[in-house]
């Protein structure tokens, strides 16, 4: 066994070969070039420089004696924690042992005779393909923690849940992400990109309810110069621009029907037609869709094509309510904590027993968001660092909430425990379930009631955690 480097190694390279002189010439190749080089002649000799030294590439020879194969070494090299990248050496004209081995993992192979400048030439591309993955893993390590605090909390139904995100993150099928309102369908969707192979590339997240018909398109599938008023100039939608990275489509039940059947085509031939021109642009983009309905139901009303549900419902992950989880508030309200008091220069700051009781007794109709705006409001407002029951909405100690009185001239007189924001907040709130009411469900017509854009009145929605059931119209009689 030899080991040889020079100054500061670009990489570590495990030659492995029972050939005294390749792994002599191998070494001064790679030395020169400016690697670490470590060299032995058989299987267990390279188990042990695996299991004790980080090795960035191993060069093996397919036929290794009667100690073994390449195959051994690679399966060796695969099953290490951090494998490295593994590079074949195989006979001119009997490569198919190579190939099977690619298949188990092997990054290449290359025939002998070979070129030198082949050999860097693979070796640096190996070697570029190793740092790319520990990048990404990287990347993964600093933004995946807690992930917004969704991954927080151990309850079956979470655990099932992030279990079928690690299995779905490294294909390229289309995801359906369902859940109520403030669940964290975004976030599961920015885990299965972060975990998978993309994780580099870019994550774009699109609000198919926030836009009307027309630029939906634009924004989905680009358009030409000239094609509309003010289309100034050429642009790629967002399913071309996110490259080999991933497409959240949010609210997808939601889009316009006539949007739908060019969605259907444009996930079925991999293509889209920008507004304005007559040829196709392939992409690459995956494509996860997120909803707080249940499709199932808009598809026999009528609002969602059943073809497209079918297209979309490749693999659905459902989330569960909070409600649905108790015992997972008491580290969530705590993780969250933990992020406000770092924000807010207040490391004392902490939960009384008797709060995290309340807190894990209360239905929470706004899921982990109003979970987290809760917190956030406690950690705000208290004067305190220990954060009691009265730091909660009375809502959710039982209380009803305190109402203004009538004082002189018709002036509101302000009662024991009144609170401006909250009184407003729970005004608000019943004007918005009353104009749904008289409404029917119709969202449209109950922003009109208010006096509201439909997106202000979505976001008023959002704000208050109604759920989607709220949303439905009632049918007519």
């Amino acid at each position: 066994m030899s080991a040889l480097h020079e100054g500061s190694p670009r990489g570590h390279v495990l030659v492995v070969d029972d050939e005294l002189s390749m792994r002599e010439y191998l070494e001064i190749l790679l030395v020169r070039d400016g690697y670490a080089v470590t060299s032995v002649p058989a299987v267990a000799a390279a188990c042990e420089v695996l299991a004790r030294d980080s090795v960035d590439l191993v060069i093996s020879d397919m036929k290794l004696g009667p100690g073994g194969s390449g195959l051994d070494v690679l399966r060796a090299a695969r099953s290490r924690k951090e494998p490295p990248e593994v590079v074949l050496i195989t006979a001119f004209g009997t490569p198919t042992s190579a190939v099977e081995a690619m298949r188990e993992g092997a990054y290449d192979y290359i025939c002998k005779p070979f070129d030198n400048e082949e050999l860097r030439q693979l070796v640096h591309k190996a070697l570029e393909k190793r740092a790319l993955r520990q990048e990404n893993s990287t990347l993964k390590e600093r933004l995946l923690p807690g992930m917004g605090g969704l991954m927080v909390g151990n309850s079956p139904r979470m655990r099932a849940l992030w279990h079928l995100v690690e299995k779905v993150a490294p294909g390229r099928s289309t995801v359906l992400v369902t859940g109520e309102s403030g669940t964290g369908k975004e976030l599961v969707a920015r885990a299965i990109h972060l975990r998978g192979q993309r994780a580099a590339q870019p994550f774009l997240p699109f609000n198919c309810g926030a836009l009307n018909e027309g630029v939906l398109e634009s924004e989905l599938f680009g358009h030409m110069k000239g094609s509309f008023t003010g289309a100034t100039h050429e642009r790629p939608g967002l399913l071309v621009s996110a490259g080999e990275g991933t497409v959240m489509l949010d609210e997808v039940g939601e889009m316009p029907l006539s949007t739908q059947v060019k969605l259907l085509r444009v996930l079925q031939e991999r293509k889209v037609k920008p507004v304005g021109s007559a040829a196709e642009i392939p992409f690459h983009a995956r494509v996860i869709a997120a909803t707080n309905r249940r499709l199932e139901a808009e598809v026999k009303a009528g609002r969602f094509r059943e073809d497209l549900f079918y297209r979309l419902n490749v693999i659905t992950l459902e989330l569960p309510a909070l409600r649905e989880r108790p015992d997972d508030i008491p580290p969530l309200a705590t993780h969250f904590l933990a992020r406000l008091s770092e924000e807010l220069g207040r490391p004392a700051l902490r939960f009384a027993p008797e709060t995290l009781a309340l807190m894990e007794r209360y239905a929470f109709p706004g899921n982990v968001r109003q979970l987290q705006n809760m917190v956030e409001r406690a950690a705000t407002l208290s004067d305190s660092d220990l954060l009691g029951p009265t730091t909660l909405p009375p809502t959710v100690r039982g209380e009803a909430e305190p109402q203004a009185r009538s004082g002189e001239a018709g002036e509101p007189a302000m009662g024991p425990g009144f609170n401006l924001e909250r009184y407003l907040d729970d005004s608000e709130r019943r004007h918005l379930l009353a104009a749904l009411k008289q409404a029917q469900g119709v969202k449209t017509r109950a922003a009109e009631l208010l006096g509201l854009s439909f997106r202000s009145f979505r976001y008023r929605l959002a704000k208050h955690g109604l759920t989607d059931e709220l949303d439905e119209p009632t049918p007519r009689a």
